[in-house]
């Protein structure tokens, strides 16, 4: 469907609107759709915000993969309902990055084409029951660390959305360490494991908030606008200072032999990333990149008739409220 056309103010004199986006920003007040922005925060946002909504619907697939072996109806049933969360995400974000002008088609479009990103955690295999509580507890922890300032964005609908989000994502969180928790009470082989998934999945959870920030060429522009609150370093302490209380918690171990408390901070000091692991995993070249990118081109390719027929009748009734 296409996406609503957008009244914008004229701009007879750029330097004053200019002068007004900047001193909204600075007072920490919220931009909205009708408002004039720059075409740099425009399209900085509709970048951010469609990897963000791409990041949710790719992000189905690899919990999906489990719907059918869960081991019991309670987990089969909580695992479809977070799953169906994460198809609620990606629309209240494609509906957040409508407001800027972008078509919802053309973004999956460039998903597909691989002109857009989304996160490089997703191109990781679940190889075992435990990973989808190792998901819920470290990936979508991450998520949470970083999207929680989200919701103080100067960009109106995108904040709003990520209310909604992070509670559901914190809800996530939990689900996924009661798992692991249950797990890790269990067998020695179920313990064994959540340990193999937590080896797997730590490093990769913590490439999720980006290159180092000297690294990152979107990062400083993004928190001067108000957009981001944090920059990537920041937000990955923060994540690793609250997950090692956790893993003593679980009584997993996390795979890092640097990882130490620094008493003079208070913070938890860890061992180098990978950074070209992750290079690898954006330029396509991940463990399921292929795999990710060729479902959702079925899914959009296998259910075009739906969106034609949608298309129509919104179209229709249009029609009528305008008669």
């Amino acid at each position: 469907m296409s996406a609503p056309t957008l009244d914008r103010p004229a701009a007879p004199d750029e330097r004053a609107l200019q002068e007004h986006f900047d001193a909204t920003i600075a007072a920490d007040k919220r931009i909205e759709p009708r408002d004039w922005m720059p075409e740099g925060y425009r399209t900085g946002l509709i970048r951010q915000i469609a990897q963000h909504a791409h990041s949710e619907i790719i992000g189905m697939q690899p919990e999906g993969d489990w719907l059918l072996a869960a081991p019991s109806l309670r987990r089969k049933a909580i695992l479809l309902a977070k799953v169906q969360d994460e198809a609620g995400h990606g629309m209240y974000l494609y509906s957040a990055a409508e407001t800027l002008g972008a078509d919802r088609a053309d973004l999956t479009d460039k998903l597909i084409e691989r002109k857009q990103k989304y996160s490089s955690i997703f191109n990781y295999p679940t190889l075992t029951f435990a990973d989808v509580g190792v998901i819920g507890w470290l990936v979508d922890g991450a998520a949470i660390c970083n999207q929680v300032p989200l919701c103080r964005s100067s960009y109106g609908p995108y904040a709003r959305a990520m209310i909604r989000v992070c509670k559901e994502e914190s809800f996530h969180q939990r689900q996924g360490f009661e798992l692991l928790m249950t797990m890790m009470r269990g067998t020695e082989a179920q313990r064994a494991m959540v340990q193999d998934a937590v080896d797997r999945w730590w490093w990769p959870s913590l490439m999720m908030f980006g290159p180092p920030d000297v690294d990152s060429p979107n990062s400083a522009q993004s928190m001067a606008w108000g957009v981001k609150r944090h920059g990537n370093d920041e937000l990955r302490q923060r994540f690793v200072d609250m997950t090692v209380p956790q893993a003593a918690v679980l009584g997993v171990t996390l795979p890092d032999p640097e990882l130490a408390l620094d008493p003079a901070t208070g913070r938890y000091r860890f061992g180098p990333i990978d950074w070209s692991e992750l290079k690898a995993v954006i330029a396509g070249n991940g463990p399921c990149n292929d795999e990710r990118i060729a479902r959702r081109r079925a899914a959009r390719d296998g259910n075009a008739w739906v969106t034609e027929a949608a298309t129509v009748y919104a179209a229709k009734r249009t029609q009528e409220h305008a008669s």
